[in-house]
């Protein structure tokens, strides 16, 4: 591995540790001329599918475009970077598991969007209301009553129940 600092060949690691869900390896190094260290991540190579654009267009799977539209939606809400990867690994898993050569961008958003909805339901709507093209305020209705009627259950348990204060107490 070229050291960044300098440009040597020789680096020496230091550290290495299982990174992510087990799928990555971190490794610490040290260059061996300029004594700088350095952290790289090291992850197998797997064949993933392309990508078929709506317009037809084949394009090779990015995970940094993924990550990055992924990261947006999820913008100042309270979701951890684990969790973010965590998501992206098993997105990327069932990338891996379809056998599939070539899948729709339509169903790599719709795996997004499943993913959002169990991490955070405020990035899963603003993800929904790029993806699906939302013209007005009824589609963001519409969304959000559809996410009501089918609460998550993990978020269900961990939400106060609003209307409960409202009913008025009988003494």
């Amino acid at each position: 591995m070229r050291c960044p600092f300098c440009g040597a060949q020789d680096t020496k690691v230091v550290d290495s540790r299982l990174s992510g869900e087990g799928d990555q390896v971190r490794r610490r190094r040290k260059c061996t001329v300029c004594k700088e260290r350095f952290t790289t991540y090291e992850s197998a190579e797997l064949n993933l599918p392309r990508i078929v654009k709506r317009d037809g267009s084949r394009v090779p799977f990015d995970g940094r475009k993924l990550r990055s539209g992924m990261m947006r939606a999820l913008e100042k809400r309270p979701v951890s970077t684990e969790q973010i990867d965590t998501a992206m690994a098993r997105i990327q898993r069932r990338l891996m598991s379809s056998g599939e050569r070539e899948i729709p961008s339509l169903g790599v958003g719709e795996m997004v969007m499943d993913e959002l909805r169990q991490l955070d339901q405020v990035a899963y709507v603003r993800f929904a209301s790029v993806y699906r093209h939302f013209e007005d305020v009824a589609a963001f209705r519409e969304e959000i009553e559809r996410l009501e009627r089918h609460p998550n259950p993990d978020l269900k348990n961990h939400q106060l129940d609003l209307l409960e204060d409202l009913e008025p107490k009988t003494r």
